[in-house]
């Protein structure tokens, strides 16, 4: 059975100041949840505080982006080798990355690719806009964004079996965000979201197998809430959510996160 995995997005929000404070409060409730892999993805100032703080516990941390190069002259840019030391985990191909920064699906591919050879499980975003959605585009949108960003992967990367310490690929996130529902308090409703990501389910299927795919957890994301949480967990190919607004909020999140372990 693959493990629930609730992650929480906290954008451009907190200080580090903010950010310290936040996780302090609710750190010994949220590490006490188990059967659910629980994930932090603060703005990359608050990184090296947060390692700090959330030592010896089993929160992990993640980053909200990162370059394809491992170093060089990218003024600004962070890449997986500096945030290797500090988190398991990278949220690639967000909307507001592909809508705001104008990344493509190949540029997205070689981000997968770099966090895969280093030591960072991507958290891989696809969703459609409204206007495909309600064009009954959704399917191929979708399918179009994951087969290019995956392009060239295969579903066992190499260089974990070849003891180099990379990323399995078969250990990716999916995480289907809508672009419509993201920030907007319209979120799709359970039904549409597990359709959907049964859908997504069966593209990896074509690309790494039928195995491989009911391993890769595949998360809804767009205004998840505490209230709306179980309607999208209870599908059993809902592996959890990717949080935005609602991660800021100690009691918020944790209820999110509690949910979760308890129906999954």
């Amino acid at each position: 059975m693959r493990t629930p995995f609730v992650a929480g997005n906290w954008k451009m929000n907190t200080t580090v100041g903010e950010a310290e404070e936040l996780v302090v409060n609710m750190r010994d409730r949220l590490d006490a949840i188990e059967g659910v892999d629980r994930v932090l993805c603060p703005p990359f100032i608050s990184l090296a505080p947060l390692h700090r703080i959330l030592q010896g516990s089993s929160i992990r941390l993640c980053a909200q982006n990162m370059h394809f190069e491992t170093k060089g002259a990218y003024t600004g840019e962070i890449s997986p080798l500096m945030l290797g030391e500090l988190c398991e985990f990278v949220i690639l191909g967000h909307s507001e990355r592909r809508m705001y920064f104008g990344e493509t699906d190949e540029v997205v591919n070689r981000k997968v690719k770099a966090a895969l050879a280093g030591t960072l499980t991507p958290i891989l975003c696809i969703g459609e806009k409204l206007e495909e959605n309600e064009a009954g585009r959704t399917g191929e949108v979708l399918k179009r964004q994951l087969t290019n960003a995956l392009e060239g992967i295969e579903a066992t990367d190499e260089s974990r079996d070849s003891g180099r310490g990379g990323a399995a690929a078969e250990d990716l996130v999916v995480a289907y965000e809508p672009i419509w529902a993201i920030g907007t308090g319209k979120a799709a409703t359970g039904e549409q979201a597990a359709a959907t990501i049964g859908s997504v389910r069966g593209v990896l299927a074509g690309l790494w197998g039928e195995g491989t795919a009911q391993r890769v957890r595949i998360l809804y994301g767009g205004s998840v809430t505490g209230a709306n949480i179980e309607e999208f967990v209870s599908h059993p190919d809902i592996d959890g959510a990717l949080v935005g607004g609602a991660s800021l909020k100690a009691e918020d999140f944790l209820a999110i996160v509690g949910q979760t372990a308890k129906i999954r």
